[in-house]
């Protein structure tokens, strides 16, 4: 799967533009966790989920990147553990002509963008799989995500990752 601008021809000279591509989309790491079942389908109340969210980007060899979206469900009803699903969705991207700073935005914004529907799909599954009602996770905002980011950054704190709280059925 290739995603990729092609370069603009201008006064018959082909003059290189930047270019993203799509080279691989991989899960990197999953893991399911139901540690008080069969006992904890009977539970009655209403379930908490906590949603923690993260992202690495790694600089695999010139142009190419490795960016891992990884995200972790925690859900808990009666302050028992119901599911612990985990995915990291990973994907290699190749980058070239951007500037630093244009750079920097593709692999915080762009790059999950392109991941995330895959690591919904597969914590989605994970959950129906384990017995549960699905759980739909809902869009995220990367661009505001990144924002947040660059504020945590030019104020010298880390911000690598985002926690969720939400409520739902489990």
């Amino acid at each position: 799967m290739t995603d990729q601008t092609n370069p603009v021809v201008a006064d018959g000279n082909a003059q290189a533009q930047a270019q993203f591509t799509v080279e691989k989309i991989y899960v990197k790491d999953v893991s399911f966790e139901a540690p008080n079942a069969p006992a904890v389908f009977n539970e009655q109340g209403q379930p908490q989920l906590n949603m923690n969210l993260n992202q690495k980007v790694g600089r695999l060899e010139g142009d190419l990147f490795e960016v891992i979206l990884g995200v972790t469900l925690t859900c808990t009803l009666n302050d028992k553990t119901v599911y612990l699903a985990e995915v990291e969705q990973a994907g290699i991207f190749g980058l070239t002509g951007f500037d630093d700073r244009t750079l920097d935005m593709m692999l915080g914004t762009y790059c999950p963008n392109v991941l995330f529907p895959y690591v919904r799909q597969s914590i989605s599954d994970l959950i129906t799989n384990g017995g549960f009602p699905p759980f739909y996770m809902q869009p995220i905002n990367f661009e505001a995500l990144y924002a947040e980011g660059l504020r945590r950054r030019a104020e010298g704190q880390q911000g690598g990752s985002v926690t969720v709280a939400e409520g739902g059925n489990a």
